[in-house]
């Protein structure tokens, strides 16, 4: 046995391996050194060489062990007679047979199996139910297989990872034919077949077209039933589970192999988002996404949450667990930041587990204001008012009693537009408060993100939406199966693109670039700025030259843009090039945001912490950020910076001089 020291070996290995004969007439596995071998499909097989005359010898040790009887019986045998072959094969079998205990694979027992009615669930091995052994399933995995010729010396099926980028093939429609050409281009790229992956035929991949076309999302009648099950057959994906009981909710955490590859990737150094609460309003319970960024400042979803309750009441079931993951992966793995976009989430419980700064998301909230407004209110001007209003608000640097005065002179300001209101006082009053400490508190994420964001939202939209699905709503395990198999590969596609050219004119292009990308595309010549008017910008069209796009309150995060693409609620890259062209002139206003966090900067080096740790932290990030203070200053002399009141949230100070440990 290796040590777990030391690199756990590759199926390509298992000639590497000891042949081993017990001296006894028949033996067991407990008289048997095992070796974890890579490229399972649980992540790894046990693996031990036997001489082909003592397979028989094993089996009845199995069958007469006191302590764990086994019953092996023949699941398939394959033998071809002497002389069958006309000549040599690299990849051939003489004989083959594979054994499978006979108390599984399948799990009848109902007290287990936490289903109720098993005749209703197809059996995992994809065997259907064999008549007179109902009664001894009992779930035992166990299981064999005996090989003699050239391709005994591989593994006995493709790998975990190749299973998983066919299948993602398959999903997005390759076609059988473009898949073997592909892989035989991969293979004849590494100087030919060295492993069984190498060996993938044409029937490795019928088989896997009729697992997806024989599948369904309904393992059970019963919804809790079915994802019961699902979890039992996708434990390996499964980071956490807690089915609905009591007072406890309903909690499923989702995380593939290939997820887990990318935020480990991604995620360290870089910004892990939350997208919380999709679908609340369709779908049984509401979907939450972590998301990473790649290096095209796309959104890839790293792991999903199902949950019947709001994400900011359970979030500290799952997150830790998530952390200890990726750590466990790779001890050196810490993001940069984080983004929340809910401010009544717990931020010391994000803190600890991911020791990193945590930053607010405000796009949903921009986002649903702005759908609102073009739903409920007719007028352009009257929307690109109240929505100005909105931005005041919500960073009032005001607190207390004064924040809801101001509210209720917005309120009264445009009492006319009662369809808004109505919408607003029960969506949004009861939490304004809540929103504008958030903001005070926390430093906002950028337009960058909220771009990558809403791209991601679309595209999520647009999957699970479509009408056609509108009776699978209602069900969870409708709701598994379609992120875990078709929305999972065409991320997978997208980065696979990019990484190796391949495929390219199968992806979809409409979310192949988010709106911050677009805008970086846009020529600086094609903005027109008024510095004598900051209160509108213009943007020349890049596909109608002699059109152009107004921009009312540039600069700001709630601008907006009389372009279609943002006449439908979305964040335009007009709206975007000319807040990046804004900050880079200093020609107007500088954000909101950055107004707030910056200036609580200031406040904070005024009045330095007593706490010596804290001070030489502080004096850090002074040091770095000279530069910004100094513009700062020319800001305010220049009459451009608004004053923020003495008083600072405690949190403020707690957030940005947050430690990352090396």
């Amino acid at each position: 046995m290796k040590s777990q020291e030391h690199k756990m070996p590759r199926m390509e290995d298992i000639l590497n391996l000891p042949v081993q004969d017990p001296p006894c007439a028949e033996f067991s596995a407990a008289d048997i050194e095992w070796v974890k071998v890579e490229g399972g499909r649980q992540g790894g097989d046990d693996i031990a060489l036997l001489p082909f005359a003592r397979v028989d010898d094993f089996v009845r040790g199995e069958s007469s062990n006191a302590e764990c009887p086994a019953n092996f019986r023949i699941e398939s045998r394959r033998k071809r007679p002497e002389g069958s072959i006309s000549k040599p094969r690299v990849d051939g079998y003489l004989e083959y047979t594979l054994y499978w205990c006979s108390y599984g694979p399948e799990d009848y027992r109902e007290s287990e199996s936490g289903v109720e009615d098993g005749s209703n669930i197809k059996p995992a091995s994809g065997k259907g139910s064999r008549p007179g052994r109902r009664h001894m399933m009992r779930g035992c995995l166990c299981h064999f297989t005996d090989a003699l010729g050239t391709r005994a010396m591989y593994a006995p099926r493709i790998s975990e990872e190749l299973r998983q980028k066919v299948m993602s093939m398959l999903y997005v429609g390759i076609p059988l034919d473009k898949i073997i050409q592909h892989h035989m281009e991969m293979v004849q790229g590494h100087g030919g077949p060295h492993n069984r992956d190498d060996f993938l035929t044409r029937n490795d991949i019928r088989n896997m077209e009729r697992v997806i076309r024989n599948s369904s999302h309904e393992l059970h009648t019963s919804d809790e039933c079915s994802v019961k099950v699902w979890v039992q057959r996708h434990h390996k994906h499964v980071f956490y589970f807690q089915n609905i009981s009591g007072s406890e909710p309903f909690v499923l955490g989702i995380q593939t192999d290939w997820q887990l590859q990318q935020m480990l990737r991604y995620g360290h150094n870089g910004s892990i988002a939350l997208h919380s609460m999709f679908g609340v309003k369709k779908l049984k319970y509401p979907l939450c996404t972590l998301l990473v960024f790649d290096l095209s400042r796309n959104a890839i979803p790293v792991a999903w949450i199902i949950s019947c309750s709001f994400v900011s009441q359970t979030i500290q079931k799952w997150i830790g667990l998530l952390a200890e993951r990726m750590q466990a992966k790779d001890p050196r793995w810490r993001p940069d930041s984080f983004l929340v976009d809910d401010p009544s989430f717990d931020i010391s419980t994000i803190r600890e587990a991911f020791q990193c700064r945590v930053l607010l998301c405000i796009w949903h909230v921009r986002h649903a204001w702005v759908r609102s407004l073009l739903r409920n209110c007719s007028n352009f001007d009257v929307q690109r008012e109240i929505f100005k209003r909105l931005g005041w608000i919500l960073f009032c640097t005001r607190s207390g009693p004064h924040a809801m005065v101001a509210l209720e002179e917005f309120m009264q300001v445009f009492v006319d537009q009662s369809a808004f209101m109505d919408y607003f006082k029960r969506r949004w009053l009861p939490t304004i408060e809540l929103w504008v400490s958030g903001i005070k508190s926390l430093p906002l994420s950028s337009p960058e993100h909220n771009a990558a964001i809403e791209s991601y939202h679309l595209r999520l939209k647009s999957k699970l939406f479509n009408e056609q699905h509108a009776n699978s709503w209602p069900r969870v395990d409708w709701l598994i199966n379609t992120l875990a198999t078709e929305f999972h590969s065409l991320y997978w596609l997208d980065q696979y693109s990019i990484e190796t050219g391949y495929f390219d004119d199968l992806r979809d292009k409409t979310f192949s670039t988010n709106a911050w990308h677009q805008a970086l595309h846009i020529p600086d010549v094609d903005v027109i700025l008024n510095e004598q008017n900051l209160q509108i910008a213009k943007v020349i069209s890049q596909t109608n030259r002699n059109l152009a796009y107004t921009i009312w309150n540039p600069g700001s995060e709630f601008s907006l843009c009389d372009c279609p693409w943002s006449r439908f609620g979305n964040f335009c890259k007009h709206v975007i090039k000319v807040a990046i062209l804004c900050k880079t002139r200093q020609v107007a206003r500088p954000l909101l945001a950055a107004q707030v966090y910056r200036q609580a900067l200031l406040t904070l080096l005024q009045n330095p912490p007593d706490d010596p740790l804290v001070l030489d932290h502080a004096v850090l990030h002074a040091t770095r950020l000279q530069q910004d203070i100094k513009g700062l200053e020319e800001l305010s002399n220049n009459g451009l910076l608004q004053p923020l009141p003495p008083e600072i949230s405690s949190q403020v100070t707690e957030n940005m001089l947050f430690p990352r440990s090396e």
